[in-house]
């Protein structure tokens, strides 16, 4: 099951740069926070691992 980032996200980009497969994006206007794609994401964990907030978990 792919990763998620949860509204503790502060937008900082740690995870996408850290991504392996592009599978994070910055969200629309409406949210402040990154999205992962649950499509791509391969379920590897280092988005989760870099996170300074602990907002990404596994959905």
């Amino acid at each position: 099951m792919a990763y998620i980032i949860t509204d503790a996200c502060i937008a900082c980009g740690a995870c996408a740069s850290e991504c392996p497969v592009e599978a994070i994006s910055e969200g629309s206007e409406k949210h402040d926070k990154y999205e992962i794609n649950p499509d791509v994401c391969i379920d590897c964990g280092s988005c989760a691992d870099i996170c300074p907030s602990e907002a990404i978990e596994q959905g």
